[in-house]
């Protein structure tokens, strides 16, 4: 049928033939091409946790970003508290120049300036140390900064016209003056022993530093300053074999020969992480990056050598009052050598130290960090004889260091010496007999097992 409609004649459509129009479909992309739910989600639930993924990653990112911040800002803080060698040099320099000291570096640490400076090694503020080199050698440098001093001075800043480390010995004291003096104070430091003078007789020949037979007020104030550093009285008072050579002084601050090797590989680590390093990583860290076990064992006896030197000394007895295996260096051909003296101290100075010292815990008769000694509860004083002699706390030490990784066959009786060694008390009845028997079986026990082969 036709219809007449606007623009002519149509076919009219039928009622089977009448369909509503479909709306334009829009269009459509290939499926690969359609963004896909992730697996296990709704497609409905995408757009929800998206900002949520989102606030989570900026979180993450800022508490980064502000732990790093932190912990840049602490190690700078540190290190510009702890290295300041710039002041040290501007004190010691401002004094030679005014004639006041003297010393056979002077010349090339503040004239010449041919002491080079490199990394900062202080673990305290008030003792600065550094790695150095000097007339081609790798040297230590050291220096102690006086309380006094602004810890924020500038390297042109000019310094304290009088140091209280120098104001002695005094104008017009003669040389014999001078030797008295300095007899006292090693009698009062090493106690009254026999050897003193001939001590004495190096303390004034070392003072002579420019080699003209007589002693300057200069020099003298020198090398009394340099007496009063704990450190450099053991150099004097120890052989050369364990501890670092003495190479030169300016005022009081010398070199010694080069830092030692380290057998404490978690002093890499930043001081903040170092008491968080737990003791199986230390162990595992001490076997994979520490010498193999036959030169530990050589390091070993170097060091049981110089606790016998402590004991048997030309110049009295000493006590190690940290004993720790940061302490323990060694050389390139892997001989012992003790990295710092400083927590070394004369048997004088410590009973000196703990008579009639009140006490309620044995904690408090402790002379430096691990040097104790009884509390007497009825008196409330320290007793005079240490809880730990040296021999007992370097054995605590080398089970850590020589039994990881010891041949099988020495490890059974190596533990039950050192387990016997660890035992020793510091009571007078023992010390001589039993502590001299327990370090010789020690020693020729490593001794057997290192020898006619290459690392003896």
């Amino acid at each position: 049928m036709w219809w007449q409609g606007q623009g002519g004649l149509r076919p009219k459509p039928s009622c089977s033939s009448l369909v509503l129009a479909a709306p334009q479909r829009p269009l459509e992309l290939p499926g690969a091409l359609l963004p896909q739910p992730l697996p296990g989600r709704e497609p409905g639930n995408r757009e929800g946790r998206l900002p949520g993924l989102r606030v989570k990653y900026v979180f993450l990112l800022w508490l980064g970003i502000f732990v790093g911040s932190w912990l840049v800002y602490v190690h700078y803080s540190t290190y510009a508290e702890l290295c300041r060698g710039h002041v040290c040099q501007v004190v010691i320099c401002d004094q030679y120049r005014k004639g006041i000291i003297s010393g056979s570096i002077c010349q090339d640490l503040c004239n010449l300036h041919k002491v080079e400076w490199r990394a900062c090694l202080s673990s305290v503020p008030g003792w600065q140390v550094y790695s150095g080199l000097w007339q081609g050698k790798e040297v230590t440098i050291k220096c102690g900064i006086e309380e006094g001093l602004n810890s924020k001075a500038r390297s042109d800043a000019a310094p304290r016209q009088e140091l209280v480390l120098f104001d002695k010995p005094t104008r017009g004291t003669s040389i014999k003056e001078f030797r008295e003096m300095t007899l006292s104070f090693l009698k009062a430091n090493l106690g009254d022993l026999p050897s003193l003078p001939a001590l004495v007789g190096r303390v004034l020949l070392m003072a002579d530093f420019n080699k003209d037979s007589r002693v300057s007020l200069a020099e003298a104030k020198s090398v009394w300053a340099l007496l009063q550093r704990n450190e450099f009285l053991l150099l004097l008072s120890l052989q050369e074999d364990h501890a670092s050579r003495l190479l030169g002084s300016c005022g009081d601050l010398y070199v010694t020969e080069g830092v030692p090797h380290g057998s404490w590989h978690g002093a890499a680590l930043p001081p903040l992480l170092r008491p968080l390093l737990p003791s199986a990583l230390h162990t595992a860290l001490q076997q994979w990056l520490g010498p193999a076990w036959p030169w530990r064992a050589k390091i070993a006896i170097g060091l049981l050598e110089f606790v016998e030197e402590l004991f048997h000394g030309a110049y009295g007895t000493f006590y190690m009052c940290e004993t720790t295996l940061a302490n323990v260096g060694y050389t390139a051909k892997y001989d012992f050598k003790m990295a710092d003296l400083q927590q070394v101290a004369p048997e004088a100075a410590v009973r000196r130290f703990l008579r009639g010292r009140h006490c309620e815990h044995s904690a408090d008769c402790t002379y430096g960090r691990d040097c104790r000694a009884p509390c007497d509860k009825l008196m409330r004083q320290c007793k005079g004889d240490l809880i730990q002699p040296n021999l007992a706390k370097v054995c605590e030490l080398l089970r850590d260091y020589l039994l990881p990784g010891a041949p099988a066959d020495l490890r059974e009786e190596l533990g039950k010496q050192l387990r016997t060694c660890t035992t020793l008390s510091g009571l007078a009845s023992q010390v001589e007999a039993h502590h001299s028997l327990v370090l010789s079986h020690l020693k020729t026990l490593l001794w057997k097992k290192i020898s006619n082969t290459k690392y003896s």
